[in-house]
């Protein structure tokens, strides 16, 4: 991961790298910004291989953190900002994380590592106090761990998944494939970059030399400006930002007339959002993309997603992007014909090593070379995937994956609940809500349940809904609630998309 940023220096380093707020930094300043975080790391005892990990919001320092520490050996573990802090913990715990880097009171988080460093006061203090001389790249090999990317929830269901310099360079040799980013790209990095969507331009970005600006916390508002003041060209964000930001262009419009490419990806998109979303942003490309932190992350790709609003593949999340193989396989791994709905499994140097100290969650979802992506879907004969439904019932609010076993595991923990589903119902701003159907042994009232799971979730995995549901929930032959049943009534008149 040394390489893309070794070759901007060697070839653009007078080029403006990142813009940040008031922070304007030369290629060559970041590098050697790169050299002196990965010096002060070493200066403090870190070795290769020790995992170090970073909960703050987006900033230069952030770029700086991911190209720095994997190319000097170390292993990133960039932590969730919406994760409350009994899952922040047990990330840090499950990773051995040694270092922690924050921006924020860490609470409880610092009896989980060595040591906390503070953003930036500390951050720059060693930057400022360490030398430039360190070697990014040497000795680095390629399937060497470069960043474990944590998902799922407050218990043994989450799941570290390892990402090797190989599989994230990989994704970056398909973003550029793919989207194709030029020298004279501004990148506008919106999504979090804990985020897969926050995360798979930079290095691309970096490698050709283009720009990157950096916006802390999205707002639409900003977003617009600084496409006009910095000329923005690239940017890529979940559907809601990009709804958002439709909808103040088309109210209070803004010259974004140099952004080229929009995409999106993360969640379900609405075709009427793609339309409004042409209507405000006329000369720009809209791209639909499509992956899984395991793929590190883009897998498929539409583009000129705009001109396909009366077509039927505005359904779909396009083909397999270059360096990518995609098929749709039955429950024995086998090949399905056109239009069958089954599995759709993904194979490339981009897929990952596998699930940190998981062995058996990895070899269920890691066969015969191919990743198993718990989606459901369909291929049609151009190659282009239509996903349909969630294996494991994955909730998709906002762009962030919510799973509904950890809801319903702290739901069953209140001494009220008796049973418990958790499934994703329409919601227009966020794409899905999380709603729960609960059976009661004795009285609650929703607002307590909803009290109850804050307490140990994320505000995203929190559910919004509650109904209350009299008898016992419905069940298959061998017991296993029966989900599909309860989802339904709430989806009529609609059709559940994930992707």
């Amino acid at each position: 991961m040394a390489d893309p940023i070794l070759h901007a220096v060697r070839t653009v380093p007078n080029k403006t790298a990142v813009v940040c707020g008031n922070i304007r930094l030369t290629y060559s300043e970041m590098f050697e910004r790169c050299q002196r975080i990965a010096s002060a790391m070493a200066s403090i005892g870190m070795q290769r291989g020790d995992r170090i990990a970073l909960l703050a919001a987006n900033s230069h320092q952030y770029l700086e953190y991911y190209q720095a520490l994997p190319a000097a050996g170390f292993v990133v573990v960039p932590l969730n900002t919406r994760h409350a802090e009994p899952e922040l913990e047990y990330a840090l715990r499950d990773g051995g994380v040694r270092v922690l880097i924050t921006d924020r009171d860490p609470g409880g988080l610092a009896d989980c590592v060595e040591r906390v460093i503070s953003l930036p006061d500390e951050y720059e203090s060693l930057i400022a106090q360490s030398n430039n001389d360190v070697a990014l790249g040497k000795d680095i090999g390629e399937n060497d761990l470069a960043g474990l990317f944590y998902t799922g929830g407050t218990t043994g269901a989450s799941k570290g998944v390892m990402l090797s310099h190989r599989n994230l360079l990989a994704n970056t040799f398909h973003t550029l494939g793919f989207l194709q980013p030029r020298r004279d790209s501004a990148y506008l990095v919106m999504a979090p970059l804990f985020h897969a969507a926050g995360s798979t331009g930079v290095l691309a970005s970096v490698w050709t030399g283009g720009t990157q600006v950096v916006v802390p916390a999205f707002t639409p508002g900003e977003v617009l400006d600084l496409i006009e003041r910095e000329k923005i060209t690239d940017t890529l964000g979940v559907p809601t930002m990009i709804a958002a930001m439709t909808e103040l262009q088309l109210a209070e419009p803004r010259d974004i007339s140099t952004l080229r490419l929009l995409a999106h990806g993360g969640s379900p998109i609405a075709s009427e959002v793609v339309r409004r979303a042409h209507r405000a942003f006329p000369t720009t490309e809209l791209i639909h993309v499509y992956g899984c932190t395991e793929t590190a992350p883009l897998a498929t790709g539409l583009r000129d997603e705009q001109l396909l609003t009366d077509d039927p593949r505005i359904r779909s999340c396009g083909q397999a992007i270059p360096g990518v193989a995609v098929r749709i396989v039955d429950d024995a791994n086998a090949e399905l014909p056109i239009g069958a709905v089954g599995e759709v499994a993904i194979r490339g140097a981009n897929v990952m090593q596998g699930y940190w100290n998981k062995p058996e969650q990895t070899g269920e979802v890691l066969q015969h070379g191919w990743y198993l992506t718990g989606d459901l879907g369909s291929m049609d004969d151009e190659g282009n995937v239509y996903l349909v439904d969630r294996k494991k019932d994955m909730i998709i609010s906002g762009g962030e994956n919510v799973y509904s076993t950890e809801v319903e595991d702290v739901l069953y923990t209140h001494p009220a609940v008796l049973e418990a589903a958790v499934f994703g119902v329409p919601n227009e701003q966020w794409g899905e809500a999380v709603h729960a159907v609960v059976v009661l042994r004795n009285e609650v009232t929703a607002e307590a349940l909803i009290a109850h799971c804050r307490e140990s979730l994320g505000g995203y995995k929190v559910p919004r809904s509650i109904d209350f549901h009299t008898g016992e929930l419905p069940k298959s032959g061998p017991g296993k609630i029966l989900k599909r049943e309860l989802r339904t009534p709430y989806w009529e008149g609609g059709t559940r998309q994930i992707n």
